[in-house]
């Protein structure tokens, strides 16, 4: 997945420091981020005049660092497309995370509470308020996403807008709720099935949605007619582990899930 990028080391300790020229610049403007014609990140040492940087994380002790600044000479992307935009893969985990920590600091430049100015802590990676004190840190949502089997078939699913691959059940974990509950009721409110023997499979972090992926693989437990939710679903499909649509990439939890069901020798029987 996109986040397994050994042998290089993520470092995401907040211990900022002055930039050298060999570390990468993410610039941010309006949900854009700026790729050089060799599309990767900007170096430190290509750019000039740059001012209010803010450091962000290493990896193999390069850092990132954040720029809200628009530039001319390159391209502008869409957030949502780092994954695929930047090489190398590595490249692409850091520029998605850079993204995820830009929204961040773009969302909370004032206080929830009193709506004063907020400012920048100088020992940990958060947004302080002057006047009330409030203290905001990072948003990471968690999301669950759900191979739901039976037998040898798994049910995938496309979404009614936007994404046109095929996908896995998935939604939002709401406040007050179990993992396991929101795998039942995401199950249920999107196609309209029981499910039993839910099993944790892994996780991933997804910055462009500011998310914590979940992935849980699940047993059908009733009728396997689906009844699916047309404002969030335009299709439901069982299909049999050897008649499993490919994709071009496991870089995904979702499709890291598929392609492990499609190997495997039984559903759900995972370590």
């Amino acid at each position: 997945m996109i986040q397994d990028i050994e042998p290089h080391i993520f470092n995401n300790e907040y211990k900022p420091r002055p930039a050298k020229d060999g570390d990468f610049v993410f610039v941010y403007h309006a949900g854009l981020a700026f790729v050089n014609n060799k599309n990767q990140l900007p170096k430190f040492c290509e750019l000039k005049d740059l001012q209010d940087m803010i450091y962000l994380f290493c990896v193999d002790g390069i850092g990132f660092y954040l720029v809200k600044h628009y530039m001319t000479g390159g391209n502008y992307v869409p957030i949502q497309s780092l994954y695929r935009a930047i090489e190398p893969e590595w490249l692409a985990f850091a520029a998605a995370t850079c993204a995820h920590l830009a929204v961040w600091y773009e969302s909370n430049q004032f206080c929830g509470k009193c709506a004063t100015s907020t400012v920048m802590s100088e020992s940990e990676r958060a947004m302080a308020c002057p006047a009330c004190g409030l203290i905001k840190y990072p948003s990471i949502a968690p999301v669950v996403i759900v191979g739901i089997t039976n037998a040898d078939k798994i049910l995938l699913t496309k979404y009614a807008q936007g994404h046109t691959r095929y996908a896995l059940v998935a939604g939002f974990v709401e406040i007050g709720e179990t993992l396991e509950n929101a795998v039942k009721r995401e199950v249920m409110e999107e196609v309209g099935l029981r499910v039993k023997n839910i099993s944790y499979y892994k996780s991933q972090p997804w910055a462009i949605s500011q998310s914590l992926l979940m992935g849980f693989y699940c047993e059908l437990d009733s009728s396997d007619e689906v009844s699916i939710d047309e404002q969030e679903l335009s299709e439901a499909t069982w299909f049999h582990r050897n008649d499993i649509p490919k994709d071009d990439t496991r870089m995904s939890l979702t499709w890291d899930m598929i392609e492990n069901f499609r190997e495997q020798n039984k559903p759900c029987c995972f370590a």
